[in-house]
C-alpha cells in the first residue's frame, strides 16, 4: 500500500473521533473529522469504516469527513435485515444518519457496495446529495452492453461466505487478498480489524445474512441504463486497473452512461481508497472541489 503503508490505522486517524450517532431508525458507528462541506464514506461489503482510514484525515483538510459502518455492518445498526430491499433500506440508512446530524446534504463517497448506496440515493433524493464519487462498483445499473467477465469474478462470493461460516484469521485474510492487488497491499492490522469484527457474534451474523448464507441475496441490478442516464448528480467514477471483478471497460462504460468523470488508478484492485490512497485522495478532492 502506498501513502502510509508504515502508519497503523489508529496512527492515520489521530485527530478524528469515534462515535455512534443515534438516529430515528438506526444507529450508525461514525469515524468523523474536519470541517466545511460534509463529505460521507461508505465502505464495500463486509467492511467497515476503517477501510477509510488512509482518507478520513487527508480529505477533512477540506471537508467535514464521515467514514461510516454502513447498515448491517461493523457496530451500526445489524437489525431488522430486509432481503427484499437490503441497498434501498441502507441508502435510507444514509438518510436517518444525516438527519440526526442535521445534515441537509452531503457530497458522498460509496465503494463497491457503497457505491450502490449513494448511487440509489442521488437517484431518489438528488436534494440531499452534493457530488457522489463511485468507486469500484457499478452492480447498481443493469449495462446495455456486455463484457468479458474475468474467471476470478466468481471467487468472492465463496470467499465472503468462507470468513463467516469457518472463521479465522486465514479465511478472512483470503477474503481481503481477493480484495486487493498484492497480498503486501494488506496489513496485519487491516486483517485484525476484519477478524475481530467477524468474531462478534452478532455482526457474524448479520454478514451471513447480507453474505446470502441465512438470506435471500437481494436484486442488486435495479437501475436499467436509461434510468441510470437522467442522474442529475455530479459523479466521479473510479476504477482500478486490477479489479478482479470487473476490467476497466466496464468502468468507463459506467462513466458514459452516467456522463461521469472517469479516473483510472492502477496497482489497486476493489480497495482502491486504500490501497492508493494518495492518488485517491487527490482525485476525491480534485473532484469534489471543481466548479463542475
Amino acid at each position: 500500500m502506498n501513502g502510509g503503508a508504515s502508519d497503523s490505522i489508529w496512527v492515520a486517524l489521530l485527530g478524528a473521533q469515534v462515535h455512534v450517532v443515534r438516529g430515528t431508525r438506526y444507529k450508525h458507528r461514525v469515524i468523523e473529522a474536519g470541517s466545511g462541506d460534509p463529505l460521507i464514506l461508505v465502505h464495500g461489503v463486509g467492511s467497515s469504516a476503517e477501510l477509510f482510514a488512509h482518507n478520513v484525515m487527508p480529505l477533512a483538510q477540506h471537508f467535514h469527513v464521515f467514514a461510516i459502518d454502513a447498515l448491517y455492518h461493523g457496530y451500526s445498526s445489524l437489525e431488522p435485515y430486509d432481503a427484499e430491499n437490503r441497498v434501498g433500506a441502507q441508502a435510507d440508512a444514509l438518510l436517518d444518519f444525516m438527519d440526526a446530524l442535521g445534515i441537509p446534504w452531503a457530497h458522498m463517497e460509496g465503494e463497491s457496495m457503497g457505491a450502490g448506496m449513494v448511487f440509489d440515493l442521488a437517484m431518489r433524493h438528488p436534494e440531499r446529495c452534493g457530488k457522489l464519487v463511485l468507486a469500484s462498483g457499478s452492480y447498481f445499473v443493469n449495462m446495455n452492453r456486455e463484457f468479458e467477465t474475468s474467471p476470478e469474478a466468481d471467487r468472492l462470493v465463496p470467499l465472503c461466505r468462507e470468513s463467516v461460516m469457518n472463521l479465522s484469521r486465514e479465511t478472512v485474510r483470503r477474503r481481503a487478498e481477493y480484495l486487493v492487488a498484492h497480498p503486501d497491499h494488506l496489513t496485519e492490522e487491516l486483517v485484525e480489524v476484519q477478524y475481530q469484527l467477524y468474531s462478534d457474534p452478532a455482526i457474524r451474523e448479520s454478514m451471513k445474512r447480507v453474505y446470502g448464507v441465512t438470506a435471500p441475496r437481494p436484486r442488486l441490478l435495479y437501475y436499467e441504463e436509461d434510468q441510470a442516464s437522467r442522474l442529475s448528480v455530479p459523479s466521479l467514477v473510479i476504477w482500478t486497473g486490477r479489479n478482479r471483478g470487473a476490467s476497466p471497460a466496464v468502468g468507463e462504460y459506467l462513466a458514459q452512461c452516467l456522463s461521469a468523470r472517469y479516473c483510472l488508478i492502477e496497482d489497486a484492485a476493489h480497495w482502491v481508497q486504500w490501497e492508493q490512497p494518495e492518488e485517491h485522495n487527490r482525485a476525491v478532492a480534485d473532484f469534489l472541489l471543481s466548479d463542475n
